[in-house]
């Protein structure tokens, strides 16, 4: 569901359960062919999956009656990719290949899942599978995206359209109605380039809205954008595109799901883009939106533009606490650095426009102080053990699901349920209790969050309910810090 965390500020003041997050209550196919092998440092794919025995079935501990492909296809829509990647061994080189490319894609390995993808196309389409065609085309549209590779990215989202419109669900069709339509505007855009920098550290303030305003320079003009780490695109206000004297698309596309209404959008590049003074970007393609799109009049608030996907990239490392960024680039000067690679925390996922997390519950904040080493023994925080959340750092709203409630109902057997009006969705309120402390492991760290919405029931979105909950800009800032490292695919966070 391709969004912007402004679609729910436009709705948040309406929002009465959300208003009292942070304040207590007291103060409110088979066939055969060579599977190309990976860089060692790429997925990490177990051995045995080089080389997968021709006909093996799936064994997966369960006799449901589902046949390999399908099972596969449940674990990666349930975001399970460790349970993906041990099957590989057990699948057919072609089907195994297929796989591999999808999970590098899900892992941030553009290049790797371009090489494992590209040569099934055909082979998949002639098939008729067409669930497996679904996964091998978008997977490799998102590859095309990431890298930048504007006219690519265009073509594969088309043929995906064209080929699969209608096996499309409701949520699939609005995922990729931004690339889909706004690849076209920039498909001769030139290729984004980056300068080698030192690690610096970044002031940043949070906006009217709550979310976080990066400082950036435009021709030695200086302005404030948002960070949304989950934007496909960076998009710039066409009347800061006007006072800088770029070059907008005559040419526009009208999309729905950036904001929730129909919008019209143009194309512009910059030639030259530095993030906090520090960081330079040569031509650096961002889609333009009407001033009016992203006003909001209770604060005042005009939204200049939106640091997305490329930017943060460019950006590697990125530390946030205490109104700062520390940025570790992805292109370093030469000695520069220290080379602190983040190995701890989690790895994370990206999945269409989510970023996904396996956090496992801690223990009992409220019960006796445990040891480091005791904590590591008890939690349930494990990539193969952790339940999945998605990570919405351009999102103001946190709240768990009703598959979390699900597995604690009996926690609110004696609590009293609320209505919550869920920011950006126009669907009648649903019923939600408060928990006052949420304790969730990251990797070996605890973090503890306090007064959060838990749904009861589905919201029928299965970008949502299929994870156990989404982690927004409130719950974060209750950290002392947290890292996206999108060098390593890591995430780690430090509580208070």
């Amino acid at each position: 569901m391709a969004k912007l965390a402004l679609a729910c500020a436009l709705v948040m003041s309406l929002c009465p359960l959300a208003a009292q997050q942070n304040t207590p209550p007291e103060t409110q196919p088979d066939a055969q062919q060579a599977t190309p092998q990976p860089p060692s440092s790429e997925v990490e794919p177990s051995s045995a999956a080089q080389q997968p025995g021709a006909g093996a079935q799936l064994r997966t501990g369960t006799s449901s009656g589902l046949d390999a492909d399908t099972r596969l296809q449940n674990l990666l829509a349930d975001h399970q990719y460790l349970g993906v990647q041990e099957q590989l061994s057990r699948l057919p080189p072609a089907q195994a290949q297929l796989y591999r490319g999808i999970l590098a894609n899900r892992s941030n390995h553009l290049e790797q899942s371009v090489q494992l993808l590209e040569p099934l196309v055909d082979q998949v389409t002639a098939s008729g599978n067409t669930a497996q065609e679904k996964l091998l085309r978008k997977a490799l549209a998102e590859d095309y995206l990431r890298l930048g590779e504007w006219a690519k990215a265009a073509q594969a989202y088309q043929a995906l359209d064209d080929r699969l419109h209608a096996k499309f669900s409701s949520d699939e069709q609005d995922e990729i109605e931004m690339p889909l339509k706004l690849l076209p505007l920039a498909k001769d855009d030139p290729v984004t380039t980056v300068d080698p920098c030192e690690p610096f550290r970044l002031q940043v303030s949070n906006d009217p809205l709550g979310l976080i305003d990066v400082p950036v320079f435009i021709d030695a003009r200086s302005h404030s954008w948002m960070l949304d780490p989950t934007a496909p695109f960076n998009l710039i206000a066409r009347s800061t595109a006007r006072q800088i004297g770029l070059t907008v698309s005559r040419e526009s596309a009208t999309i729905r799901t950036l904001t929730g209404r129909s919008i019209e959008v143009h194309v512009t590049v910059i030639p030259r883009f530095s993030i906090g003074g520090r960081l330079t970007l040569h031509n650096v393609t961002a889609f333009v939106f009407d001033d009016a799109d992203y006003y909001f009049p209770h604060s005042g608030y005009q939204v200049e533009g939106v640091l997305g996907y490329p930017a943060l990239a460019a950006m590697g490392s990125l530390t946030v606490g205490d109104n700062t960024i520390q940025v570790r680039p992805a292109k370093e000067i030469e000695g520069s650095g220290t080379g602190d690679l983040l190995t701890t925390g989690v790895r994370f996922y990206l999945d269409g426009d989510q970023m996904i997390v396996a956090l496992g519950r801690a223990p009992d904040p409220a019960a006796a102080a445990l040891s480091q080493d005791s904590f590591a023994a008890n939690r349930e925080g494990s990539e193969a053990g952790g339940r999945m959340f998605a990570i919405d750092a351009g999102g103001q709203q946190t709240y768990l699901t009703s598959r979390w409630f699900d597995e604690h109902a009996a926690e609110f057997n004696s609590r009293k349920m609320e209505m919550f009006s869920f920011p950006g969705m126009e669907s009648a309120p649903r019923p939600a209790y408060v928990a006052e402390t949420v304790s969730l492991a990251v990797g070996d760290t605890q973090i503890v969050l306090h007064y959060i919405p838990v749904l009861t029931q589905p919201l029928g979105s299965a970008v949502r309910d299929d994870v156990y909950g989404v982690l927004g800009i409130d719950a974060l800032d209750q950290l002392k810090s947290y890292t996206f490292d999108y060098r390593t695919m890591r995430f780690s966070a430090r509580g208070e």
